[in-house]
């Protein structure tokens, strides 16, 4: 009972890491400073944005390219998980949710 209660949990916290559609329109400053929107190349380059756990938020961009990794660690973000079809995931620690 303890095992599944578990797997549950973790499974929650936990989403696959497979690109999936967002839903979320990319608005700056619901789920992303406005340093971090900047150091992934502003706004128009936002595709759409999405917390996913409770660390990671998940972005979909115009062109990956033009993301500046040094600014991004700057302001907070502590890895970058690039995914295919310029996704990623930014790993936030607990400032994903708020």
């Amino acid at each position: 009972m303890l095992d599944k209660l578990q797997q549950a949990f973790w499974k929650a916290l936990t989403p696959d890491l497979l690109p999936e559609e967002l839903k979320a329109p990319a608005e700056p400053g619901e789920h992303l400073s406005a340093e971090i929107v900047a150091a992934l190349g502003g706004v128009d380059n936002l595709k759409a944005q999405q917390p996913v756990a409770l660390t990671r938020v998940r972005v979909a961009l115009h062109d990956a390219s033009r993301i500046d990794r040094q600014a991004l660690t700057d302001a907070g973000v502590v890895g970058v998980m690039a995914l295919e079809g310029d996704v990623l995931h930014l790993i936030t620690g607990l400032h994903a949710q708020g």
